[in-house]
């Protein structure tokens, strides 16, 4: 598994070069953004988020001190937006009472505490939690979203499991490559854009596949096409 991670890894590098994520500006923006992302794809998140600069709600104390039905209005365009300023004021709350407003000592955990604490936040998910971590805190805790299992299933490489939860995918990269940063954030940011460039959710475009050759999936969608 280790050598097929790899291998996968190395032809979506050589084929789309480094990605450079997360694309968000400074700790408190990458925080606001994994939030605000959930559901929505990134050019409706950065709506929102030029909103909340223009209205100086740049600080996890303003987050907290702004009501939130003038949060919910500044985050619309990320949908679900009453729901995302309760989540986002749920953070803000939690960083501002224990840790004054700063995210420093908070990050400065180990990786595994600082997971458990996320996840004990109100509506702080498990792939909003490792977002986070890898790209706010520079921990390597590796990322698993709808794209990257799409692929992996299609690859054949799901966990060996009945119904494969977050943690199985997760322990697949875990347990067979390094935990090295750099790694986890590129790796991640490359599953993605594969998904969003050649592999979609239906039809997808196999032919400029840079991973049919170990695709049965994709062979199987040629030969039948």
């Amino acid at each position: 598994m280790s050598d097929r991670l790899m291998d996968v890894y190395h032809r979506l590098y050589a084929t789309y070069g480094p990605q450079h994520w997360w694309p968000g500006d400074g700790p408190f923006e990458v925080v606001a953004g994994a939030i605000l992302t959930q559901s929505v794809a990134w050019v409706n998140v950065e709506i929102s988020l030029a909103k909340m600069r223009e209205a100086d709600c740049w600080s996890f104390s303003a987050v907290h001190h702004i009501a939130e039905p003038e949060l919910a209005k500044l985050v619309r365009s990320s949908g679900y937006f009453n729901a995302k300023a309760r989540k986002l004021k749920a953070f803000a709350a939690h960083v501002t009472v224990k840790y004054k407003g700063g995210l420093d000592v908070l990050f400065a955990q180990p990786t595994q505490l600082l997971r458990e604490e996320l996840l004990s936040i109100y509506g702080i998910g498990e792939e909003t939690a490792d977002d986070i971590i890898v790209y706010g805190a520079g921990k390597p805790s590796f990322v698993i979203d709808s794209y990257t299992r799409r692929i992996m299933d299609r690859l054949d490489m799901s966990p060996d499991a009945e119904r494969p939860k977050y943690s199985d995918y997760q322990a697949l990269f875990h347990k067979h490559i390094p935990a090295d940063i750099t790694l986890y954030s590129e790796f991640h940011a490359l599953w993605d854009h594969h998904a969003k460039m050649v592999c979609f959710k239906t039809a997808p475009s196999c032919d400029a596949c840079c991973l049919l050759d170990i695709c049965l999936t994709g062979k199987k969608l040629i030969l039948n096409g």
